[in-house]
């Protein structure tokens, strides 16, 4: 048997398989699906929709995942946060009509992702209840409580992961980004902290359209924020870290009824040889410090 014979054999069994599987390209758009999968998740033979798009669609016609919260666009933000940032990932989940799936998901290196499912409605249900408590114990583990994206843990773990990968692999880049809104302490003292609460979750839901699944972003503390760019280099970080600049400064959000506008400033720097988490963080956080003193609502580079 040839290698496109055993493709053509392995394509017709997938097909047919009552596993779920779905391929998503590094954009997150379903590229290939399964008559199982397009069948739970109510996909078309020839749709190949986007991931977040699936999963608002799914939410207003109660088909796929079941969605515990009754805000879809604060599930997804907080959900992307943790979508496809490692390699391998497996959880459990419930969909619509009854059904209990072990999911999981393994990312290559250029971003795609395949999700197999397998049907496990059948096991005991105390040791399900046991596992969903594992699992919502680990998600809160890696979750800001306030805007729902990563926390200062996940992220941490994602930057060591980075230099990990780039010191193994020497064709590996990447940069990290660390974000302040500016003048923060002013709006909480003249606003009141629940205004400066709707800027910080303001801020995260407004980032999530600048981000490629395999990105990773979370809030670290207080009103500092991380951007992680794997495969980017310096140029092409500061040029993502411009036009989220930009769309800062022209957002208009309303808290309290009242239009409301803010600015933040942003540190950058790329993965160097020799470098450490520790390192690489430091360097950025000196260059968010360089930008504060240079005025705010700008973004400055760390060099080696």
């Amino acid at each position: 048997m040839d290698v496109s014979e055993a493709a053509a054999r392995f394509l017709t069994l997938s097909e047919e398989a009552e596993v779920l599987v779905a391929l998503y390209d590094p954009a997150d758009c379903l590229r290939r699906a399964n008559r199982a999968f397009r069948e739970a998740f109510a996909v078309g033979p020839d749709e190949q929709p986007v991931w977040a798009d699936l999963m608002r669609r799914n939410f207003g016609t109660r088909h796929g995942t079941v969605i515990s919260s009754t805000d879809i666009e604060s599930w997804l933000v907080s959900t992307l946060s943790r979508r496809g940032k490692r390699r391998f990932r497996a959880f459990e989940t419930d969909l619509a009509d009854g059904r209990w799936f072990w999911m999981t998901e393994s990312v290559d290196r250029d971003g795609w992702m395949l999700c197999i499912a397998t049907d496990i409605t059948q096991l005991r249900v105390d040791e399900r209840s046991l596992r969903q408590d594992r699992d919502q114990a680990l998600k809160a583990s890696q979750t800001d409580e306030l805007t729902g994206i990563a926390n200062r843990r996940f992220m941490i773990a994602q930057l060591e992961a980075l230099v990990v990968r780039c010191t193994a692999e020497s064709a590996a880049h990447g940069s990290a980004c660390i974000l302040d809104i500016d003048f923060f302490k002013l709006i909480n003292d003249v606003h009141g902290h629940q205004v400066g609460d709707s800027v910080l979750l303001d801020f995260a839901r407004r980032l999530e359209p600048f981000l490629r699944r395999h990105d990773s972003f979370g809030r670290i503390g207080g009103e500092e924020f991380m951007l992680i760019l794997p495969n980017t280099s310096l140029h092409d970080a500061a040029a993502v870290v411009g036009r989220i600049l930009d769309m800062v400064r022209q957002a208009r959000p309303q808290v309290g009824g009242v239009s409301f506008s803010y600015t933040c400033s942003a540190g950058i720097a790329a993965f160097s040889p020799g470098d450490t988490a520790q390192t690489l963080y430091a360097r950025t956080d000196a260059a968010l410090y360089a930008a504060k003193r240079a005025g705010r609502d700008r973004v400055e580079v760390g060099l080696p």
